[in-house]
């Protein structure tokens, strides 16, 4: 049974409170970013970095919250923690790894080259 509201302290309730505007906060900065940059490249970093730690800040008030309510620790967000500390820069490499194939592939001038072209067009020889 959870407590009243009356019951919960006020030292959980600020710290509560305090993770949520953080982790929101920095979700927030990192969902701007995707309107704010103009190529992909740039978009993609900003809301990997933002989400990832915006929902450590949620999780980290989740886990403060449901502690408190229930008298005894409560750490499974643990779990969903390292499951987006891992998925998250991976997805993130492939997906950059897929559009700079794709910009290479059509041409992109935009893009770096694979390795340094040498002058007469032949490949390097190693010794």
């Amino acid at each position: 049974m959870s407590p009243a509201p009356a019951d919960f302290p006020l030292w959980a309730a600020i710290l509560v409170a305090l993770f949520l505007l953080i982790g929101s906060g920095l979700t927030f900065l990192g969902a701007s970013g995707l309107l704010r940059f103009k190529s992909f490249y740039e978009r993609i970093h900003l809301p990997t970095l933002g989400t990832s730690w915006g929902a450590g800040g949620i999780l980290v008030a989740s886990m403060i919250f449901f502690s408190v309510t229930q008298s005894r620790p409560v750490v499974h967000e643990i779990l969903i923690a390292l499951f987006v500390t891992v998925t998250t820069p991976v997805s993130l490499m492939l997906l950059a790894r897929a559009a700079l194939y794709r910009d290479r592939t059509e041409g992109n001038e935009s893009v770096p080259p694979i390795g340094p072209e040498p002058e007469d067009g032949l490949p390097q020889q190693t010794e």
